[in-house]
């Protein structure tokens, strides 16, 4: 029996799917997997069972995703799940800067007398632009960036991108109407609207400064809708009071920004749908499934992709370990003095990390496995049984 923990509310359909020999546990010290949204993990004592964190989303900034990885635990995330629910929600972004509706609708609310009279006369205060023939930069071209981009282009709008990790699955699924930047300097003076879609780490940090900032179209909106931590907010603001920007429009109100002129905060609502919330769930729990049940591994943070089929002899040596010389030999050499044959291995590596599976053509004395594996190098062992 399989032991998982859930952290946040986790949408119930995804949950459903779980097979019979899983217990949802409120016990994390008894949890094989945990599945999280929101919540802050990097205060957590991570228990010595626990072999999986699913991030029913994609950001991992709140899993101490480090700390996970020496100790063998798989961190997952769901991306692509919520890219539609994020993509509608910048669509509102872009047209509720462009057409100052957040500011017309709070003057609204301050008539009293003769309204009908009071908007002909003061309306024309709220006098916007349409998105056609704007030109709309996309910061990160991944699932949420290209949806955003093939969409304005839909709406009219001149699309230009820049991503310098392009994948081939993002060019084929990109509209051929949008002109790809090798420098994001050059890409941003010449646009109207600018929205960042790329995950925060060492080198995005901060990456909207001063600096960058002033590379900026005079009058342009500034669209974040994937962390705050990408824009500094003390140039943000001066851009905005020098009115370099018109706008900036995010879904992640800090302190720091909370009620500064000229800009648009929502509650942190992008993958708010139940949509979105259906999916992210259901993709989670298939992750940890295969990957409890066959040691495969899909869309991991921390440790390679590994998808071997399923298997019919014996049991499976799941070996989470360093990507280093001698590795795949200390494993072969102890299995074959042991006498058992491998009927099939692979074995992927990501940065300093492999993950290796190895099938078996006869039982496995988990013990003596367990001993022959304990060297420098090879992080964690488990034994899956052979199929009934």
């Amino acid at each position: 029996m399989f032991k998982v923990a859930t952290l946040n509310k986790i949408s119930l359909e995804g949950l459903s799917i779980l097979k019979d020999q899983y217990e949802i546990t409120e016990d994390l010290g008894e949890a094989q997997a945990i599945i999280v949204r929101s919540a802050d993990m990097h205060e957590m004592d991570l228990s010595e069972n626990l072999l999986a964190i699913a991030r029913a989303g994609a950001g991992v900034n709140n899993i101490p995703v480090e700390d996970c990885t020496d100790r063998g635990i798989v961190v997952f995330n769901t991306p692509g799940a919520n890219a539609n629910a994020v993509k509608e929600l910048v669509l509102a972004g872009m047209i509720m800067s462009a057409r100052n509706i957040l500011p017309a609708v709070e003057w609204e609310k301050t008539l009293n007398d003769d309204v009908a009279k009071a908007v002909e006369k003061g309306k024309s205060q709220f006098s916007g632009e349409e998105l056609m023939g704007k030109t709309l930069g996309v910061v990160g071209l991944g699932y949420i960036g290209v949806l955003v981009a093939n969409a304005a282009e839909a709406l009219g709008m001149k699309v230009v991108g820049y991503d310098p990790y392009l994948s081939l699955k993002a060019a084929h699924d990109l509209s051929p109407a949008v002109k790809l930047f090798d420098k994001l300097p050059e890409m941003l003076q010449g646009c109207d609207y600018v929205s960042i879609h790329t995950p925060v780490n060492k080198e995005t940090t901060g990456m909207f400064d001063q600096e960058m900032l002033g590379n900026m179209k005079s009058k342009c909106v500034l669209l974040n809708f994937s962390r705050d931590k990408l824009v500094v907010a003390a140039d943000l603001k001066k851009a905005l009071e020098e009115k370099k920007l018109r706008y900036y429009v995010t879904d992640f109100p800090t302190d720091e920004i909370q009620g500064a002129p000229g800009i648009l905060l929502l509650p942190h609502l992008g993958a708010s749908t139940k949509e979105s919330e259906d999916n992210c769930a259901t993709m989670a729990v298939e992750e940890i499934m295969d990957f409890l049940e066959n040691g495969n591994i899909l869309n991991s943070v921390n440790y390679p992709t590994v998808q071997q089929s399923k298997w019919n002899v014996g049991p499976r040596i799941v070996v989470l370990h360093k990507n280093i010389p001698s590795m795949l030999g200390t494993m072969t050499s102890s299995l074959a003095g042991m006498g058992v044959n491998i009927s099939h291995m692979i074995n992927k590596s990501k940065d300093n990390y492999s993950c290796t599976l190895l099938d078996c053509d006869s039982d496995v004395d988990e013990e003596a496995v367990r001993k022959a594996f304990a060297v420098e190098g090879i992080i964690s062992v488990r034994i899956i049984p052979k199929r009934a």
